[in-house]
């Protein structure tokens, strides 16, 4: 019973992330149009899903990004394209902070704040490094072979990307270390984070 309680503990609270990612890449995003109808953004999504997976562990949290942004993609005209990519790289994202964070440095297992604080930042800059890199290249071969856009077009917007995703992914790792270390100690005093599972 404890354990199917759990369960459905992390399944809503990744509903709830994954609708943190969806609400602030639609809503608080700053959308720069690029040639030939597409668009590149500056938006905080990505905050939420490196935030799901320090808080829920890398799938859980993985998901929540990938669901709760592949759905912001599907619901706009823009990015309706992209959202097969945009689902692989965001649980990639989880992926990799969940394998640093509980993996490798067990920062749920720590009641040390300073070694809890250098995890998460390490945790964050490796995923969404991860993403500074994947997301141009990945979005390169994407729109050239699958969407069959010209190579120079797709070369184009790969330089784009990869600016906005580095703007993004600073802003982001500020944004979520903050976060989470702020609300950590109040989520191990209610109960709602124990010791981590397993990513």
């Amino acid at each position: 019973m404890k354990t199917k309680n759990q369960t459905v503990m992390k399944l809503a609270q990744t509903a709830l992330l994954a609708a943190l990612c969806f609400v602030s890449f639609t809503f608080l995003q700053i959308k720069i149009p690029m040639p030939g109808g597409d668009a590149t953004s500056l938006h905080i999504g990505n905050a939420f899903c490196v935030l799901g997976a320090l808080l829920l562990g890398g799938w859980y949290g993985g998901l929540a990004g990938a669901i709760g942004m592949t759905i912001a993609d599907l619901m706009d005209p823009i990015y309706i394209t992209g959202a097969p990519k945009t689902f692989f790289l965001k649980l990639c994202i989880g992926l990799i902070v969940g394998l640093v964070a509980h993996h490798i440095a067990k920062i749920n297992d720590s009641t040390d704040k300073k070694y809890v604080f250098k995890w998460s930042l390490i945790a964050s800059i490796a995923g969404l490094s991860f993403n500074v890199i994947a997301d141009p290249i990945v979005g390169y071969f994407y729109k050239q072979y699958i969407l069959g856009q010209p190579q120079k077009m797709a070369e184009v917007l790969a330089k784009w990307s990869a600016a906005t995703t580095f703007v993004n992914a600073v802003v982001s790792v500020i944004l979520v270390v903050f976060i989470y270390n702020a609300v950590r100690p109040i989520l191990l005093r209610s109960g709602l984070l124990v010791s981590q599972p397993k990513s």
